[in-house]
């Protein structure tokens, strides 16, 4: 699977939309961002392959393969990027502002 990655970058976060095969799928939430610098920024904008993975903390979530200089990125349920994300991608449906989002664990489910 494939997704593509769409921004508007904020003063202290980064508010997105995720597309799979040019059908927005849904909304995210990231730290804002820090030249792609590892665990405290947000992935650059683009199209990246994707994987479904089950990881020991997050469960069933997304690896994000593809990102120069960066690995380890998943796409995981959050509802907060300063609290819940280091340098990772959190799916949500409804954007709040200041980098939190509702209903992270729906949207992630829609990658089933």
């Amino acid at each position: 699977m494939v997704i593509e990655l769409q921004r508007l970058y904020r003063d202290g976060w980064t508010d997105g939309l995720i597309f799979i095969k040019g059908i927005l799928l849904c909304r995210s939430i990231e730290l804002r961002w820090a030249n792609n610098e590892r665990n405290v920024s947000c992935v650059p904008e683009g199209v990246y392959p994707v994987a479904i993975i089950q990881h020991p903390k997050f469960g069933e979530c997304l690896q994000v393969n593809g990102v120069k200089g960066r690995s380890g990125i998943l796409v995981h349920v959050a509802n907060d990027a300063q609290k819940e994300l280091r340098g990772c991608i959190a799916p949500v449906f409804s954007l709040m502002g200041n980098g939190k989002g509702q209903h992270s664990k729906l949207a992630l489910e829609l990658y089933h």
